[in-house]
């Protein structure tokens, strides 16, 4: 798992997506920040993080639509298929270095704050400004998972990049939807899936277990449903 980790992890700076995701995380973090801090005066990191939440959904796909599809692409998943190596550190392999370029430009959050620390006169919640890091680290671990497997199921970057897209703006969409419905066992069910109603509530403050769990859920469903689909493709 660590040689396909770091095989992975120096192949985002080997290309221009690694430097592509970067840029557009730090302008329109750095952009929230000037916004709110700068502007309004408010000392909230959790302001910037929960503004952050459509970002993330729509840059996640710039570092997910190669990571299978291209080796597919490119014939070299043949290799992996009959290396020694198991699926799950494959996945897991590519997983984690997708989530460590999402933790590089995370970690601006730090710096954010320290700003904030140094020119306020209150102090800050450290607790829950961590907070706010680990959900838009579980947020954006959910995404890479989910792009990950779409990634699995086609060997075109384009459709891999778009489809993830697609699932993208059907989860801005999902709560509007619930907030239309009269039926309340519908609007229960949509509300417990929606990823920005539990995403929001570490932007609060708020550690709720559940929503801790129901991250790692996702994650390990989707990567899980990755490794049966490249299972299946090496015993074909």
């Amino acid at each position: 798992m660590v040689s396909i980790f770091k095989r992975e992890f120096f192949s985002y700076f080997n290309s221009p997506l690694g430097y592509v995701f970067l840029t557009a995380f730090y302008f329109f973090s750095g952009m929230f920040f000037y916004v709110f801090v700068l502007v309004h005066n408010s000392t909230r990191i959790g302001m910037i993080c929960e503004n952050m939440f459509q970002i993330v959904l729509f840059v996640v796909p710039i570092i997910t639509m190669r990571l299978l599809s291209e080796e597919k692409r490119q014939k070299t998943d043949q290799v992996l298929l009959t290396s020694p190596i198991s699926l799950t550190s494959v996945v897991y392999g590519k997983f984690l270095a997708a989530c460590s370029i999402l933790a590089i430009g995370t970690a601006v959050t730090l710096i954010y704050a320290f700003v904030i620390s140094a020119f306020s006169v209150s102090s800050l919640n450290w607790l829950e400004i961590f907070g706010n890091i680990l959900g838009l680290l579980l947020l954006g671990g959910a995404m890479i998972s989910v792009g990950l497997f779409i990634s699995a199921l086609t060997e075109s970057q384009v459709v891999a990049a778009v489809s993830t897209f697609a699932v993208s703006i059907g989860l801005l969409f999902v709560e509007m939807l619930s907030s239309g419905l009269n039926n309340e066992i519908i609007t229960t069910i949509i509300n417990g899936i929606s990823f920005s109603g539990r995403y929001r509530e570490f932007t609060q403050g708020i550690f709720n277990i559940s929503n801790f769990l129901y991250f790692i859920s996702v994650i390990v469903i989707f990567n899980f449903l990755t490794v049966r689909i490249i299972e299946k493709r090496r015993w074909a």
